[in-house]
């Protein structure tokens, strides 16, 4: 019954008819999370950047009430431009499809999408999580919850850095999530390579990644795994400079009254304006270097689950 409201692109359906690797995008960064023509350069860019690697990109949106897995270059650029697009969690879905309207995808809506398309890997820039001050306000992202129950494995730099990273890694141990750190015994914090927390795992190839993604699903404990991956050293953040202008856009957001779903936007858009447009410049890196190694752990589980 699901296919009746999913449509793939020619290129996703090619490469699941033949094996090959996909990887799952998420639109919120297009439509949500980056100024134009930011935000089409680089949800361009990281489709072709996926093909380089050999794999097929995906990315995912609700147009006109269908759910779509790849998306034509003129979806992109409406995603880019448009300024009634929704933005739709997973409990947002059914509501968006039933009215057929046009939603971006969060983390978890991409993460339930990408499962009811047989996707197994999703590149992401950051996930959400436990929100500062989230044990009074219980302000968690329904990401958290979509990695304890969605079988999809997600290639991030971390939590979003305006979040309680270490609330966020206890909330993902009770879900049952593993915890990945590609490289680095560290969880990265988007904007900067550490977080002052431990990964539970390091794992230093693609191919020791998907085999810990063949195992946990052939056991069958369903779930996601996450995977932290750095922003490269030269794109990083300077700690100190933007701890200062997080600490100031949560105070805005607070005196404005902002909660909710529009928190992160109006955080980030904030970020590129306090640090003069270099957050935005090391969000850019961060989700292309995350895209690369998604293509390349997408790759690796193809051969290993064949």
């Amino acid at each position: 019954m699901k296919e009746q409201y999913i449509d793939y692109s020619n290129e996703v359906e090619a490469a699941r008819a033949a094996g090959k690797p996909v990887v799952a995008l998420e639109s919120t960064i297009i439509s949500h999370g980056m100024p134009f023509p930011q935000n089409l350069d680089t949800a361009a860019g990281l489709e072709e950047l996926i093909r380089k690697e050999g794999a097929a990109p995906a990315t995912i949106a609700i147009l006109g009430g269908r759910v779509k897995i790849g998306l034509s270059p003129d979806e992109l650029e409406h995603l880019s431009r448009a300024k009634d697009i929704l933005k739709a969690s997973r409990r947002d879905v059914p509501a968006v499809i039933a009215g057929r309207r046009d939603a971006a995808t969060t983390v978890a809506a991409t993460m339930l999408c990408a499962e009811l398309g047989g996707i197994r890997v999703f590149a992401t820039g950051g996930i959400g999580g436990v929100h500062r001050g989230g044990e009074k306000s219980l302000d968690i992202s329904a990401d958290l919850e979509e990695l304890g129950r969605t079988s999809v494995a997600v290639v991030c730099a971390g939590a979003k850095a305006i979040l309680d990273i270490g609330r966020t890694l206890e909330y993902l141990e009770t879900r049952g999530v593993p915890v990945i750190g590609y490289a680095t015994n560290d969880f990265p914090a988007f904007y900067t390579r550490e977080s002052g927390f431990t990964v539970d795992y390091r794992l230093d190839s693609p191919r020791d990644i998907a085999n810990l993604m063949k195992a946990k699903w052939d056991l069958g404990l369903s779930g996601g795994v996450l995977i932290g991956n750095p922003v490269p050293e030269a794109d990083a953040a300077d700690k100190e400079t933007i701890d200062r202008a997080i600490t100031r856009a949560l105070s805005e957001a607070q005196n404005e009254g902002i909660h909710g779903k529009g928190v992160t936007p109006y955080l980030l858009s904030r970020l590129v304006e306090l640090t003069e447009g270099k957050s935005l410049v090391t969000n850019i890196a961060l989700v292309r270097n995350n895209a690369r190694l998604a293509a390349r752990i997408a790759a690796a589980y193809a051969r290993e689950a064949s």
